[in-house]
């Protein structure tokens, strides 16, 4: 069991003792924050065991039937937790509306608060262990884990004030609209998770800041090194996928071209973890006398 495995257990086990206690004392009091709060921790549990399971099977080598490996689990199980949590969160507003026109009675007791402040510091303490976790490992089924349990943050707090509120007002209508903050918040979330897993299935390119990085790379290499183009890139998950032609002076070897090929995919490699870089060498056509001080290409 790898890091990030180990990372999303740990989230999923914590939110799952969390929704209990919070949908417990919700049903007690009656507060629908409470329990609106109840439920997406609830989610939680489901999504970072979504997690836990897509991180394990993307991180299985390739085989025969997928030669690419097994990256776009991770996105693959982003997009399936971004439609269930949207659920979850429309689920959220129309017991609201219910409560509302039903006009139900909510009664607060200490726990309520004590189990709203006791979910801000577990959701504190989760998000920034899974987002150090899905910068550092290049996760991006943790970093949308993060993203969710980072929303927690707004909508917990935002029950706590329902909570006092409601209970020295004695004004139900706090609870109802906070709930509603709540569950529209879940439901943002979850279209920006959506948007990211998607992107790794459609194979949209890497951020601006890695391309730039790869440039960096390339643009630094010296002569026998001409030059490059074609570059494209592209993720599944946690793994990158990079490939450009070099234009290599012609007056090398094969076998001199193919060492230069590896120096520079151990370099990209180096600087941006889980890349998989594959390099097309092809000879440079411009005319010079084959050295360093008339190639046309570096002086360019």
């Amino acid at each position: 069991m790898d890091i990030k495995q180990k990372v999303a257990l740990f989230a999923a086990a914590s939110a799952l003792v969390l929704a209990a206690g919070k949908v417990t004392i919700g049903l007690f009091s009656g507060s629908m924050t409470v329990v609106s709060s109840g439920l997406d921790s609830l989610f939680d549990v489901f999504m970072s065991a979504m997690n836990f399971y897509a991180i394990g099977k993307a991180s299985e080598p390739a085989d025969d039937e997928h030669r690419y490996g097994h990256g776009k689990a991770e996105d693959l199980a982003g997009v399936f937790q971004s439609v269930v949590i949207v659920l979850s969160g429309l689920f959220i507003i129309g017991k609201v509306l219910q409560t509302f026109l039903q006009k139900g009675t909510i009664s607060y007791s200490f726990f309520d608060f004590f189990a709203m402040c006791l979910s801000l510091v577990f959701s504190l303490v989760i998000s920034t262990i899974l987002l150090r976790t899905g910068k550092r490992t290049g996760s991006a089924a943790l970093k949308a884990d993060a993203l969710h349990y980072r929303s927690d943050l707004y909508s917990n707090s935002g029950a706590i004030v329902a909570i006092a509120l409601a209970r020295y007002t004695g004004i139900a209508l706090f609870d109802l609209f906070f709930a509603v903050v709540a569950g529209t918040i879940i439901i943002v979330s979850a279209v920006n998770i959506f948007r990211e897993s998607i992107s790794g299935i459609m194979d949209s390119r890497l951020s601006d800041e890695i391309e730039r990085q790869i440039k960096d790379i390339l643009n630094g290499m010296s002569f026998p090194m001409a030059g490059f183009h074609k570059l494209r890139t592209r993720h599944a998950g946690s793994n990158k996928y990079i490939d450009f032609h070099l234009l290599a002076c012609r007056k090398l070897h094969i076998d001199e071209a193919h060492a230069l090929a590896h120096r520079i995919e151990d370099q990209i490699k180096a600087t941006i973890p889980l890349s998989d870089v594959i390099v097309h060498v092809e000879p440079c056509k411009e005319s010079c006398d084959l050295t360093e001080i008339t190639c046309v290409l570096t002086k360019k």
